[in-house]
């Protein structure tokens, strides 16, 4: 059996139209898709932070577009302010790193790069693990932002994420990875 060529069963030839473009967001048409990507090029590092103690760093959020709070590993975007267009995925995920838990990292290791939801988002993550961690403020964000940190014992995360779901946060698909022992032993 001989397969199409790429462009014939996907649409990859089509031409990409911008249907509409926010300050962030940009929504776009090709061929029979439709998905949504970043505005201007924008990316986001995620940040894994695991304590000295074997505790992982969490963030508490209210998400709009889920209606609810969402427990997530820490992120933030790459760029996205004013003459840091070239940012570096390390020095963003530093920078977020603080912002949004008050802990300070001696290392980022550069795991790569994830899509989350590649049949609807172009968007991608750069995914960084923190080294050396420590607390130098309380966190919590910006001033737009309204973050609580956690700090869970990886021994107990399955526990603290049935708790969250029992009060109805979301779950961010990252927590995956820290679930991933659990479910494939």
């Amino acid at each position: 059996m001989t397969r199409p060529a790429l462009g014939e069963r996907d649409d990859s030839d089509a031409p990409d139209e911008i249907v509409w473009q926010g300050k962030f967001v940009t929504a776009r048409k090709k061929g029979r898709w439709e998905y949504v990507s970043r505005s201007r090029g924008i990316r986001a590092a995620v940040i894994l932070a695991v304590d000295q103690q074997d505790h992982v760093i969490l963030v508490e959020q209210y998400r709009v577009p889920l209606g609810k709070i969402c427990i997530e590993l820490p992120a933030g975007l790459i760029g996205d302010e004013e003459g840091k267009q070239d940012e570096d995925a390390a020095e963003a995920a530093a920078r977020e790193l603080e912002e949004e838990t008050g802990y300070r990292a001696a290392r980022m290791e550069l795991i790569g790069e994830f899509f989350s939801s590649p049949g609807m988002v172009s968007e991608s993550f750069t995914l960084l693990k923190a080294h050396g961690l420590t607390k130098i403020g309380e966190g919590g964000g910006t001033a737009s932002e309204d973050i609580t940190v956690h700090r869970v014992p990886l021994s107990g995360i399955a526990e603290a994420i049935a708790g969250w779901r029992a009060q109805d946060y979301a779950i961010d698909v990252r927590m995956l990875m820290l679930l991933g022992p659990g479910l494939l032993g």
